[in-house]
């Protein structure tokens, strides 16, 4: 075991160098095949909804080349069976398989979009995740490893709460093990920097060549699966929110050290360049920018260089994108709808340049790899989406012109009968050496 965990540290160190900026999406694993130029599709995993359509979680695909005698419309629509809280997905390395999970009934779909990338195809579903992980529940982010799935839990099984752990699979799908997050009563060998070590985890990002791997906090299934209304009304529920980012070493899988970053940090967004070594996060309750940033001495330090709004209407920051020059940071907020622009070129000074509303909640945002194209989705949990005429589900493209935003089009989940439409990933012929049909 020694010997193979050796052979696969040495495997990672060597992939550093030409791996440096190898995504499309540009907030997406760095050992990911890159699509380099216009994506042809956008795979969106989607909650199903009560009453709407066959009532499943499904991934839709959309057209999203404008060559495309299909440009802007659904062109597949594969259901999973059931409601299992679809959340996030993620391709393996060689992106030949995406990865898709459900919060609430800890299943993990895995499809085939290498073989047809028009038409994904279900290959696979872990039905055991608990099992088999000792007691993790939640799979929330997968992120791509040389030959690995990297998967974030939220909670475990014995009170739902937020303490959880890091699961790592094969890419057949294959249970590896398991890496629980630091708490107090056991630091698993890390060091405590601040008040909190509270063991909760959210999103994971990786900076290979400086054998870092991050990981951010939310909260538990007990949480994540009540009405936000009622949650919000209960000081107890409210408590119950994560307050720390976690250093890891990466080839190891140890954690180093314990950051406080109140205010359940959310999706982690980690610099390009090769001198840039700082990843940013932002947090949901306390609406700020955090930098996660190496010093002078190569130690690693938590400082908030943002504002997000008003953090005292609590806008409710949801999803970040970082643009592939180090120069942007979209940041959505879900309860006013708004998308914000923040100039990033000094990573210590963040400028809000721009906003714009996009719907009544607005949840995902993903950018192309030349910034030149924007998409965004609409639900955030099935529980915390908003009620009545502001429960707009939706799928919209915007071009960029380093100006303003301007729409090209927009699919209403609602009207299509496809549910709530929650996180998206691309997809291009080109990847698999195919061409449009």
């Amino acid at each position: 075991m020694t010997f193979k965990l050796s052979t696969f540290s040495a495997a990672l160190l060597l992939g550093t160098a030409s791996l440096s900026a190898s995504a499309d999406e540009t907030c997406a694993s760095p050992y990911m095949a890159k699509i380099t130029g216009q994506e042809d599709f956008v795979y969106i995993w989607t909650l199903g909804a009560e009453g709407v359509g066959d009532e499943q979680d499904k991934l839709v695909t959309v057209d999203v080349n404008p060559k495309s005698k299909q440009y802007g419309k659904v062109i597949g629509s594969l259901s999973v069976g059931g409601r299992n809280e679809a959340h996030h997905s993620d391709f393996t390395d060689d992106r030949k398989f995406l990865w898709a999970g459900g919060l609430d009934t800890n299943k993990i779909f895995i499809f085939d979009v290498a073989t047809d990338p028009a038409k994904p195809k279900l290959s696979k579903t872990i039905t055991d995740f608990v099992a088999k992980s000792g007691g993790v529940v939640g799979p929330h982010s997968l992120y791509a490893l040389p030959g690995r799935m990297i998967i974030t839990g939220l909670s475990n099984n014995k009170d739902h709460g937020g303490r959880t752990a890091i699961v790592e699979y094969s890419n057949a799908g294959d249970y590896i093990a398991t890496y629980w997050l630091p708490t107090d009563s056991n630091l698993e060998g890390a060091i405590k920097s601040g008040k909190y070590a509270d063991g909760y985890n959210y999103d994971v990002r990786v900076l290979p060549r400086k054998n870092l791997m991050l990981t951010s906090s939310f909260t538990g299934w007990s949480n994540y699966m009540m009405d936000f209304g009622k949650m919000l009304a209960d000081p107890e529920a409210m408590k119950r929110f994560g307050n720390t980012v976690v250093q890891w070493d990466l080839h190891s899988r140890q954690p180093k050290k314990v950051f406080d970053v109140p205010g359940a940090p959310l999706e982690i967004r980690c610099a390009w360049a090769e001198d840039h070594n700082y990843c940013f996060t932002s947090t949901a309750l306390t609406s700020k920018i955090w930098l996660i940033h190496q010093d002078d001495k190569g130690e690693w330090q938590a400082k908030d260089v943002a504002d997000i709004g008003e953090p005292a209407k609590i806008p409710l920051p949801v999803d970040i994108s970082i643009s592939s020059d180090d120069k942007t940071l979209w940041v959505n907020t879900f309860m006013d709808g708004m998308t914000r622009r923040f100039d990033i070129s000094d990573p210590f000074h963040l400028k809000q340049v721009f906003e714009q509303k996009i719907g009544a909640q607005v949840n995902m945002v993903s950018s192309s790899w030349d910034g030149k194209r924007l998409y965004y989705t609409s639900s955030l949990l099935a529980n915390w989406d908003k009620k009545g005429a502001d429960n707009e589900q939706f799928f919209k493209a915007y071009s960029w012109d380093g100006s303003k935003l301007t729409e090209q089009f927009s699919i209403d989940f609602n009207k299509e009968k496809l549910g709530r439409a929650h996180q998206m990933r691309f997809g291009a012929y080109a990847l698999y050496g195919k061409a449009p049909k």
